[in-house]
């Protein structure tokens, strides 16, 4: 108590000046130390780049904003799911292969086998669910790392639904969805396009809002988000104050799946066809956004908005490059150097903020 009652009477007694100067340094201590800081930086950054050298090559149109924000949009909406299991301190590699499987699983029961089309999507969703579940559990009985634990179930699952594909119909890709019964209903709720202008703005993207506002209520506003912290950046912690840990991970590894699930039919009712290797590369992309977005690899920090900025950065590079007319084979080069970048920026603006004194 006396030691409250000092600082308040020297905190009483310092000039006017003094006390403004110290809560501007909190409030920017405070602001520098939110996850989400560097990626919002960035996508500014990368918005004017692109506005100054592609702006009059379509990328500050409606339709370009609607094209890079598409992209985006899938890619956020695994970036959330995969920033919310790794702030839970664990990896999830199979989403990839989850993405292929999940469309598969839709058109050949839909396609080849005559099912509604409704209740072949919500068994694609059974087998997403149990995958999470499966992995989850792996991760917790075997103790082995979940970045090697799902690297053996993104094989398995894509050489199942490889093998599978080609038993059935002799190839690896189904199409003709577009033919088949509440085939445009299904459509509406998953790959719709919304008219604005002269562009067509994609459904996906307000899933994707939807979402993003969804894991950063649980995050911020529930006693789960407060599990999700306490499970990643102190698990032993978190176990000695009642923290369920193993219910926490195997949902967090549900919600990478149904992230999956959902972006499989986004994609397979836009293209009105499945293919074995969609999804291919996107686990990578995927985290990329997340820890663009201020995730720490270490779990414990990190935010859903974070991982929508890095989403969007990846949107608007992967767009800005076709708009400059630039080979896309540069790509990769500019995501893995974005990444080492987006580490680097995030660790000194940490110290930074950890450095500031009031």
């Amino acid at each position: 108590m006396q030691v409250t009652q000092r600082a308040e009477a020297e905190a009483a007694s310092r000039p006017p000046t003094a006390q403004k100067q110290a809560a501007k340094t909190g409030t920017l201590r405070r602001l520098l130390m939110r996850p989400e800081m560097g990626a919002v930086a960035g996508a500014v950054g990368v918005w004017l780049f692109f506005a100054l050298t592609a702006g009059g090559r379509g990328f500050l149109t409606l339709r370009g904003t609607a094209n890079y924000l598409e992209v985006a949009a899938q890619f956020g909406i695994l970036a959330i799911a995969v920033a919310l299991l790794m702030i839970g301190g664990e990896f999830d590699l199979s989403i990839g292969s989850m993405i292929g499987a999940c469309g598969i699983i839709f058109a050949l029961l839909s396609a080849n086998f005559g099912w509604n089309v409704w209740m072949a999507m919500l068994a694609s969703l059974a087998f997403a669910i149990l995958l999470g579940i499966f992995n989850g559990a792996l991760v917790l009985t075997t103790g082995l790392p979940s970045f090697i634990v799902t690297l053996g179930t993104l094989l398995m699952i894509r050489g199942v639904t490889v093998g599978t594909t080609r038993l059935v119909t002799g190839r690896t890709v189904v199409s003709g969805l577009g033919d088949l019964p509440g085939y445009d209903a299904i459509r509406d709720v998953f790959a719709s396009k919304l008219t604005i202008g002269n562009a067509g703005f994609s459904i996906a993207i307000l899933w994707w809002l939807v979402i993003a506002a969804l894991a950063t209520w649980v995050l911020l506003r529930t006693p789960f988000g407060n599990w999700i912290y306490g499970v990643g950046g102190n698990p032993q912690a978190a176990r000695n104050v009642g923290v369920p840990i193993n219910l926490v991970k195997i949902v967090l590894f549900i919600g990478t799946a149904v992230a999956a699930w959902l972006v499989a039919m986004i994609q397979v009712l836009g293209a009105r066809s499945a293919d074995v290797v969609r999804g291919t590369g996107t686990e990578f992309t995927a985290i990329i956004a997340a820890v663009i977005g201020g995730v720490l690899l270490t779990g414990g920090y990190g935010s859903a908005v974070g991982a929508v900025f890095g989403a969007l950065i990846f949107g608007m590079v992967r767009q800005g490059i076709v708009f400059l007319g630039i080979d896309p084979g540069w790509e990769d080069a500019v995501l893995g150097a974005m990444l080492v970048i987006a580490v680097l920026v995030n660790r000194y603006v940490r110290h930074r903020a950890l450095g500031v004194r009031e």
